[in-house]
């Protein structure tokens, strides 16, 4: 019989950033919802949420790492991983 192969540790780091990635986005929309209902305007919550994430990058990673950060997320931006037209197959 063969016996099915459990997950590496990799494996098993790669579904726990992924369940709090899960868990993040939703805090986001949360957060968003709640700014919405209060009259914010969807662009003065979108540019608090990149402020605030930008800070909290330099603060965690410095200048350069949040540079890195921002060269990945313009790459990702140019082939269409945020477009909301995107589909998932």
């Amino acid at each position: 019989m063969e016996r099915m192969m459990e997950p590496s540790l990799t494996d098993i780091d790669d579904m726990i950033v992924h369940e709090k990635m899960q868990a993040a986005l939703e805090h986001q929309n949360e957060a968003w919802a709640d700014g919405m209902a209060d009259g914010i305007e969807p662009e003065i919550i979108a540019d608090a949420a990149i402020a605030l994430a930008m800070r909290e990058t330099v603060r965690l990673h410095g200048e350069e790492g949040a540079e890195a950060m921002l060269n990945s997320l313009r790459e990702r931006m140019l082939a269409g991983e945020f477009s909301p037209q995107r589909t998932i197959q």
